[in-house]
């Protein structure tokens, strides 16, 4: 049986609808009074995990599920031993380092050596302020890290950002962006290397979703 992590929240429907083109189908998963973390597939020959976003490479690192979506941006935080198998395209924003809009600041060099950031991020931070050479003080931060420069806990902080309107509500800005990321299909190295054509196939869907759904029409 194949054994899929799915994040909650932004990228779960998607990843549902995704996952249904390579027929395992987990709708159930959508159901608003679906209770479950173990969800079989119709066709009962898979099942999903329903997971926090950054638990999916986790349980697939640990050989707990074959395969697993999850954001570019929690696979450079989290670094886990996980497969990269494909780019699914969808749930597209960019890590930002983001400051007030009245700060005065451009680029992120212009911020002050030493200064404090606040973050979910540390280690993507960490590795980008060291790649421009400037210190600077990691605060972490679990929600809300818009409220770092509005409260003065922080000169900066490095957030997610989509649409930017979270951003200009609350009087901030981004000014440089560290990447961008989008939902990625992962796998167990393991289960690969043993696999008898059966997640290879999915994989093979799930690549080329326009293949399928021609197919289908």
């Amino acid at each position: 049986m194949i054994t899929v992590a799915l994040a909650k929240g932004a990228l779960l429907r998607e990843s549902v609808e995704r996952f249904k083109l390579a027929d395992l189908d987990f709708s159930a998963v959508l159901d608003p009074d679906n209770r479950q973390l173990m969800v079989p597939s119709v066709c009962g020959r898979a099942r999903a995990l329903l997971v926090r976003n950054g638990d999916v490479p986790v349980y697939v690192a640990y050989g707990q599920a074959q395969l697993g979506v999850v954001g570019y941006d929690v696979l450079r935080e989290h670094q886990m031993p996980v497969a990269h198998l494909v780019d699914l395209g969808f749930g597209g924003c960019r890590l930002s380092v983001c400051v007030k809009s009245s700060s005065g600041y451009r680029r992120a060099t212009d911020l002050p050596p030493h200064c404090r950031v606040a973050s979910k991020f540390t280690r993507c931070a960490r590795q980008y302020f060291d790649s421009i050479d400037l210190p600077v003080e990691l605060v972490h931060l679990t929600g809300s890290v818009e409220l770092g420069p509005i409260t003065g806990i922080a000169e900066a902080i490095v957030d997610l950002v989509a649409t930017g309107r979270t951003l200009k509500d609350n009087g901030l800005v981004a000014i440089e962006d560290l990447f961008h990321t989008t939902a990625r299909l992962v796998g167990h190295p393991l289960s690969l290397r043993l696999d008898q054509g059966e997640l290879q196939q999915v994989i093979e869907t799930m690549d080329a979703p326009e293949r399928k759904m021609v197919s289908t029409t």
